[in-house]
């Protein structure tokens, strides 16, 4: 539940959008159902990494194939379970301005902090359009907004067009995954001392080091449920650090990079195989390989080959083993 004024919602993100937050993926069962215990069970799991909070229903939580009603119960069951004590995103991008507003405000009523808007896709060929979307938005809620800049919506904004959104008031940030590494930097440097922004890769924190600016949060990845576990969440510890300003290169050397590589591989490969299409299906499968529910992928994408999962399973094993073998060698 929001605990600020429409006028206080810069501050609350910069007090609240810090360390790492996560992305939900939206787990169904072998009917093809919405999973609401698996959903459950993967935000106890999630918390219990460290993450500072959580987004949901949107790139990874597939909220494209959500059935309107879906849509809404993700948000009633993820606020039932963060229960007001973890902060939580609701991505309600929608085509239809009086429906992107309808989830809104079923969000803010539900207790959600935060929204999270991309660009209204297949329609947007502007950036005039796209700031003018998120300013009806902005007029209709109290709550905060983080804009999502990412060519998955159609458009990419310019740093022009983000600094026209970030003009609108209760807009607190961006999360700037155009996967155009100039972009994020001239983003960060242009408008990162008025609101908050964050590029959902660890590249951007060694850059800002290099350049003088400091991403304060990670918003949001699937890193830390893929990367980690209870008790040994080496990537929520390293993202906390170095949002603070304490980046440990060896650190991440020995416990982030050789999990990273895998993750580049599979990433890359599964987005090639769908055309440009977000690696759905390999970050489900890898959820399950760490003990969260996933379950299937829907259409039009296609969950993991028996051959891929058998593939991506013996990649994971090989980082498992050889930390198995470094707790071995230290006791």
């Amino acid at each position: 539940m929001a605990t600020y004024t429409k006028g206080q919602a810069q501050d609350w993100a910069w007090e609240n959008l810090r360390g790492q937050w996560t992305t939900l993926m939206t787990p169904f069962t072998s009917e093809d159902e919405l999973d609401e215990g698996g959903l459950r069970q993967n935000m106890r799991y999630i918390r219990s990494l460290g993450t500072r909070g959580a987004g949901c229903t949107w790139g990874m939580g597939e909220f494209w194939a959500l059935t309107r009603e879906e849509r809404l119960r993700v948000y009633d069951v993820v606020s039932e379970e963060a229960g007001g004590e973890w902060p939580i995103g609701a991505h309600v991008t929608h085509t239809s301005l009086p429906e992107m507003l309808s989830l809104a405000m079923h969000a803010e009523s539900v207790g959600f902090d935060l929204l999270i808007v991309a660009a209204p896709y297949f329609v947007t060929k502007t950036e005039d359009q796209v700031v003018e979307f998120t300013r009806h938005l902005a007029e209709a809620t109290s709550l905060a907004i983080m804009f999502y800049n990412s060519p998955q919506f159609g458009i990419v904004m310019s740093v022009d067009g983000l600094r026209r959104i970030c003009d609108i008031p209760n807009v607190v940030g961006v999360k700037e995954a155009s996967f155009n590494q100039q972009l994020s930097i001239d983003a960060h440097l242009a408008l990162g001392e008025r609101v908050v922004i964050s590029t959902p890769d660890e590249w951007i924190l060694f850059k800002g080091r290099e350049l003088g600016f400091q991403q304060q949060v990670m918003f949001a990845n699937t890193s830390d449920w893929r990367f980690d576990r209870p008790g040994q969440n080496h990537y929520v510890q390293f993202i906390e650090r170095s949002t603070s300003g304490d980046i440990d290169d060896a650190f991440y050397e020995e416990h982030i990079r050789p999990v990273k590589q895998i993750s580049d591989k599979w990433w890359q490969a599964t987005v090639a195989k769908q055309g440009g299409a977000l690696p759905v299906p390999m970050c489900k499968y890898w959820g399950e390989l760490m003990g969260l529910a996933g379950g299937r992928v829907r259409a039009p994408l296609s969950s993991f080959t028996e051959a891929e999962k058998q593939a991506l399973k013996e990649d994971l094993d090989i980082i498992q083993n050889k930390d198995l073998a470094k707790v071995g060698e230290s006791s």
